[in-house]
């Protein structure tokens, strides 16, 4: 069996939990608290939107109603989870298809491809995005639609070795060698130190040469 080496982004997750503070600590902030005077407004449940894995942009909270938020969030059971940048949403996503979990990674990207949809500012495309798109197609057998964003990213992205290799992995896996070392020849033009390109070619010239002389016994010599 010959094994074709993918290329994906490197995994990585980031958690925040609460701190604990000590009684004198407490004993200060409420000092500070009735040094402005008056009583802090109640704390405001998170809305629908701040419990979303992704949610928008924060708006800095004012006056009495952050200072309440800012006391509320030294409770241990109080949520303080905060939204993750880009590069660590695809590094969750990246640990979820490395841990098999492909139809969960890819309701994650399609939300967060609705996003920047919905963006009145979009800041340009999201290489990184979709190029874990076309991983996940790929894990759930959906071929056809990860060559094509694969082919998407080379014609618009030719210098990126790493959408040329897995592009040839598509191409072994529906059985056309040809398109998949040619695919191969591009990424080690792209870098000529590529490893995964160079052992993957070398696999793809051993199963051209396989069906050759596959070929040669059927014709009898």
């Amino acid at each position: 069996m010959v094994v074709f080496k993918y290329s994906k982004t490197t995994p990585g997750t980031v958690s925040v939990s609460p701190t604990s503070f000590s009684k004198s600590l407490s004993a200060c902030l409420a000092a500070a608290v009735l040094a402005l005077g008056g009583s802090p407004a109640p704390a405001q449940p998170l809305s629908e939107q701040d419990r979303e894995l992704f949610p928008n942009e924060r708006h800095e909270d004012k006056g009495w109603k952050g200072l309440a938020k800012m006391l509320e969030s030294l409770e241990p059971e109080v949520d303080t989870s905060i939204p993750l940048t880009p590069s660590e949403i695809t590094d969750r996503i990246s640990a979820m298809l490395d841990q098999g979990r492909a139809e969960e990674a890819l309701q994650v990207i399609e939300k967060r491809k609705a996003q920047y949809a919905a963006r009145p500012d979009p800041l340009g495309e999201d290489v990184q995005l979709l190029f874990l798109n076309a991983r996940a197609l790929a894990a759930l057998q959906r071929h056809d639609e990860a060559i094509v964003i694969y082919r998407d990213m080379t014609n618009r992205f030719p210098e990126l070795p790493e959408p040329w290799n897995n592009l040839a992995a598509e191409y072994v896996k529906t059985g056309r060698l040809d398109m998949a070392r040619h695919a191969l020849e591009m990424a080690l033009h792209a870098n000529p130190q590529y490893a995964d390109a160079l052992r993957n070619l070398g696999r793809v010239q051993l199963l051209m040469a396989e069906e050759s002389f596959r070929a040669a016994e059927q014709a009898g010599q």
